[in-house]
């Protein structure tokens, strides 16, 4: 056997394994890389040296923006399907049985613990976060960070941090409306329908009812985590370009590293509270 034939053999298993192994490190890499960020976001956002900068405050209010008015409209438009498809069903089933005083457990099990964090992070994720992919990866590919650095400038400061708390504060406000008008809708449609004994009141009173203090604090908590991590795995995703990475092959790895971090985070968070 020739020395050539020998390395060939040994190179086969070992670029096997590589391959298997890439994707659960790159997995781990940018889950350390999440968790870092994530702590290093909570230090400074309590902290006033990195909020005096005004330049800090214009981006925090320029991306809070952006991502609201951006999200919005599809917010609304969402919220109205699921309310339909949704909320007016069970309410239409539930009076079908004469259960109506179950609709407010149904509605919180199923909309405020889960369908609202999941289409809401996945707004957010398409409207928000492949804006940032595309921006982070054009300063990091452009050369840009360099300068940034090379001028005295924190790029996380400056760049990570306000779109993070942007993003927090965008996914608890969108996931109110969302919620809100998803209830309307469905409510309407079957108050609309002669579906319903109870007016309004009774349909609120149900719902209130129905919802503890973990639910407030689980939707809370789920809201403003979804919409951070999606800023945080776009920022990362954005951040490792090289200069040969073009956008079409960021935003697919960008969407799937939001996607899981969406799911994983609505998951992980409703059995924490279980």
């Amino acid at each position: 056997m020739s020395a050539t034939e020998a390395r060939r053999r040994v190179a086969s298993p070992l670029r096997l394994l590589e391959l298997i192994g890439a994707p659960p490190r790159r997995g781990v890499q940018v889950a350390l890389a999440a968790g870092s960020l994530a702590l290093g976001v909570l230090i400074e956002t309590f902290g006033r040296r990195s909020w005096s900068h005004a330049t800090v405050r214009d981006e925090f209010r320029r991306e809070l923006r952006l991502a609201i008015r951006g999200g919005l409209l599809t917010v609304l438009v969402t919220a109205v399907i699921v309310g339909l498809g949704a909320v007016f069903q069970a309410l239409s089933w539930l009076a079908y049985v004469g259960q109506e005083g179950l609709s407010g457990r149904i509605l919180v099990n199923t909309l405020l613990r889960e369908i609202t964090p999941a289409l809401v992070g996945l707004i957010l994720l398409g409207r928000s976060g492949t804006v940032t992919v595309v921006e982070f990866g054009s300063i990091k590919s452009t050369g840009q960070l360099r300068l940034l650095e090379a001028q005295g400038i924190d790029p996380f400061t400056l760049l990570v941090l306000p779109r993070v708390a942007a993003l927090a504060v965008a996914g608890f406000t969108l996931g109110i409306v969302f919620l809100l008008t998803a209830l309307a809708s469905g409510w309407l449609a079957a108050e609309w329908l002669g579906l319903l004994r109870a007016g309004l009141v009774g349909f609120a009173d149900n719902i209130v009812d129905a919802t503890e203090r973990r639910d407030f604090g689980l939707f809370a908590a789920k809201m403003t985590l979804i919409g951070a991590l999606v800023a945080l795995t776009s920022a990362i995703t954005g951040m490792s370009a090289t200069a040969r990475d073009t956008p079409s092959f960021l935003l697919p790895r960008g969407f799937v590293r939001g996607l899981l971090a969406v799911l994983l985070a609505s998951v992980l968070l409703t059995v924490a509270v279980t």
